[in-house]
């Protein structure tokens, strides 16, 4: 005889894990460069229909559950950044300049949703710690509800997290700016992306470090220490 288990057992897979990134990021920044690339509308056109799924997202979050989506209320709030800046043209220094202005809208929009208590760059980081395990999920949402003897060290770790981030791209953002002022524009063009790539480089790092890498030692040590129970598919009869 089999016991039939239902949902509730169901070992999550990597698209569930993954979902809200592909969603809520990997959609609207796909979509734009489809419009844009592929139907060659204009950038503003672009952006604008880019939109359409983050707002939509995040009206029907405010609808069904009183709450915003945080990384769709982040993209629209992103997209229309763009859209007012895409209408600056003419002084080369102000062009290199204006790309900061969408990258500060982020820093800024993570920061504050660790004020807010709802550390945004979690999800782009849960999905490599739970590793798509039913029994590291269960364990990550003990440690994030305060079930767990970790929960205090585990959601400061994830604030931190978000933290890092916020602050490496708010830097980014000002040396960016600072360089388009007073750095040879042509040198600027291509130093730009160097200063991004260190940026990155640096978040993960300290990130790592800091966050993540702890985090996930305490979601294994949660599961070893067999306060997850690993869901049962079947038994015999």
């Amino acid at each position: 005889m089999t016991k039939n288990t239902g949902n509730q057992g169901r070992k999550p897979s990597v698209l569930d894990n993954f979902k809200p990134l592909l969603i809520d990021v990997a959609l609207p920044l796909g979509s734009y460069y489809l419009f844009k690339d592929a139907f060659g509308t204009s950038t503003f056109a672009a952006l604008a229909w880019s939109s359409v799924v983050p707002a939509v997202r995040t009206v029907g979050g405010l609808v069904r559950e009183r709450r915003t989506n945080a990384l769709a209320g982040l993209i629209l709030v992103v997209n229309v950044v763009s859209l007012l800046l895409s209408s600056v043209s003419g002084d080369p220094r102000l062009m290199l300049a204006k790309d900061s202005g969408v990258g500060s809208t982020v820093a800024i929009g993570i920061l504050v949703s660790v004020r807010l208590g709802r550390p945004m760059m979690t999800a782009g980081m849960k999905p490599f710690v739970v590793k798509g395990d039913a029994a590291r999920e269960a364990a990550w949402q003990r440690l994030v509800s305060g079930a767990a003897a970790e929960s205090m060290a585990f959601r400061s770790r994830e604030r931190a997290f978000s933290v890092v981030w916020g602050l490496v791209l708010l830097a980014e953002c000002v040396v960016r700016v600072v360089g388009a002022y007073t750095v040879p524009v042509d040198t600027m063009v291509w130093l730009g992306s160097v200063v991004l790539v260190t940026a990155m480089v640096i978040g993960f790092v300290v990130s790592g470090g800091l966050a993540a890498g702890p985090m996930e030692r305490m979601v294994a040590a949660e599961v070893a220490a067999g306060r997850v129970e690993r869901p049962e598919v079947a038994v015999a009869a």
